[in-house]
């Protein structure tokens, strides 16, 4: 009789539902990835938690200056100027920190990936989480600008969740593609900045994407922040705002494209991680 050992060999991959199986048995690796890092953003720090408000804030001043002041804009309903930009300032830095802390965290984890197994899609998940709560601290602004102006939403807020839940998968999408672009090609890492920079000015956050002629609407919302950032809106605004339906729907249905993609590719290229890293 034999008294060999059987060698168990255990490799990303080899089926999807063990896959997706593991990412529930790693679900502490998980917790202990984002709660690392949120320790690290904000404990022993000088500004601390206080950062996560002062950027919005100062960004949402700039816009109201210059878009509301200066270019005298209009807003959307009876929402005042603020309002309107941080209502759209909340889904855009979000996804923004997102695509930034997504792109790097494969690399930031190098050690770990390139040592031990478990399913990889737990590194740029923690990452967003970290993100999202960032967003949720930055919420507080809204409720103080909210009550500074008497501003009392209406029904449509309960809808928020479900924007949220959007403005989350548009995020782990875009940052999932970005994670395996940047093992591959650490030239990404300087192209996400640029990314970041450029998308803040071709979305509607400082000023109403009702603004953009109704022909050239739909065509606007090929960016997928667009029915993002106006979902937002018409949730924490409410009154007379309105949802431009069909540029929304074609924006959700971009949001779960990435998604799906940004999974495949992610999948795709996982197997090769622990030796190009």
């Amino acid at each position: 009789m034999s008294n060999e050992v059987p060698e168990l060999v255990i490799e990303a991959g080899r089926t999807e539902a063990q896959y997706w199986r593991d990412l529930w048995r790693y679900r502490e690796l998980f917790y202990f990835l984002a709660w690392r890092d949120i320790l690290v953003r904000y404990k022993q720090t000088f500004i601390g938690v206080a950062w996560a408000l002062i950027r919005p804030f100062l960004t949402m001043v700039v816009f109201t200056v210059v878009f509301g002041r200066l270019a005298n804009l209009p807003s959307e309903g009876n929402a005042p100027y603020p309002i309107l930009v941080f209502s759209a300032m909340l889904p855009w830095q979000f996804f923004a920190n997102a695509l930034t802390e997504c792109s790097n965290s494969l690399i930031s984890n190098a050690n770990l990936i390139s040592k031990v197994y478990f399913p990889r899609l737990v590194v740029p998940t923690s990452a967003v989480i970290v993100s999202f709560v960032d967003f949720l601290i930055s919420g507080i602004i809204l409720l103080g600008l909210m009550a500074w102006y008497n501003s009392v939403p209406s029904w449509r807020i309960v809808t928020l969740p479900v924007f949220i839940a959007i403005a989350f998968a548009a995020a782990m999408g875009a940052g999932l593609w970005l994670a395996a672009l940047n093992v591959q090609y650490r030239d990404f890492r300087y192209v996400v900045p640029f990314l970041v920079q450029f998308g803040l000015y071709i979305s509607p956050v400082g000023f109403s994407s009702s603004i953009v002629p109704e022909q050239w609407r739909l065509l606007y919302s090929l960016n997928p922040m667009v029915g993002v950032i106006d979902g937002f809106r018409w949730a924490i605004i409410g009154g007379d705002v309105r949802l431009f339906w069909p540029g929304f729907l074609l924006s959700l249905l971009l949001v779960i494209v990435l998604l799906v993609t940004g999974i495949l590719y992610f999948r795709r290229m996982e197997r090769t991680f622990a030796d190009v890293i």
